[in-house]
């Protein structure tokens, strides 16, 4: 189905509808209303998957206020080869790497506060390969990590950057450049043509590492909320 409401949840948002990029059999406004129409009250959140003006339109005009922009960006593969020596992800990092993760990602709505329960979850998906969730280690510590996913069912197949960071205590080292590239090296090896990776419209730091090896934007996901009575 191109539209889907998700709830009713505990969280921020009550109600989650989600419209997919593959929509073109979708009349979305009286679809938009009739999910709307089945709801409780409560806050809504709303994901329009590859947004065009005329999606955007319908959302404003159904009373939807933006809020939040997600760019896709895609590279060709292979890239410019890594510095920095990583290695395959192994359970006995578990806890180092939810520990990385949470402090860069303090300010994410849904990276930060990860649980080892919640990444053993994921580590049990078809697509988990613990060779493709490449680690950068010095003196022993953990400081950097790119977790890949790959999509074989994409044309073309995407080789995803899912989850990359670099702990606060080594920001400002230049670490963030080689690390995505370590995890292209890896998508690459695996024979992938194409990388891509989400990220924050208004993280101009990431934003101007990823254009510095190449990655552009292929679209943009775009949230929006409203308050339901």
């Amino acid at each position: 189905m191109p539209l889907t409401v998700e709830g009713p949840n505990a969280g921020e948002f009550r109600w989650i509808i989600i419209v997919d990029e593959d929509r073109a059999d979708l009349d979305l406004r009286p679809a938009l209303t009739a999910a709307l129409e089945s709801l409780d009250g409560g806050t809504v959140q709303l994901w329009l998957k590859a947004v065009d003006g005329s999606a955007d339109d319908i959302a404003l005009d159904a009373g939807f206020e933006r809020y939040r922009d997600l760019w896709q960006l895609r590279c060709k593969l292979p890239n410019t080869p890594s510095t920095l020596a990583t290695r395959g992800f192994t359970l006995d990092d578990l806890d180092d790497f939810v520990a990385v993760n949470n402090r860069a990602f303090s300010w994410h709505p849904e990276q930060g506060g990860l649980t080892r329960a919640s990444v053993e979850a994921t580590m049990g998906e078809d697509w988990f390969d613990p060779d493709g969730f490449r680690l950068h280690h010095e003196d022993g510590t953990l400081v950097g990590f790119c977790w890949t996913k790959i999509h074989r069912d994409q044309t073309p197949q995407l080789g995803e950057i899912y989850v990359i960071a670099v702990d606060t205590s080594h920001h400002g080292r230049g670490l963030g450049k080689p690390m995505t590239l370590a995890g292209l090296d890896w998508l690459a090896s695996q024979g992938l043509t194409t990388g891509m990776l989400y990220v924050e419209s208004d993280n101009d730091p990431a934003n101007a590492t990823y254009a510095a090896i190449g990655f552009s934007r292929h679209h943009t996901d775009r949230a929006y909320r409203m308050d339901l009575p």
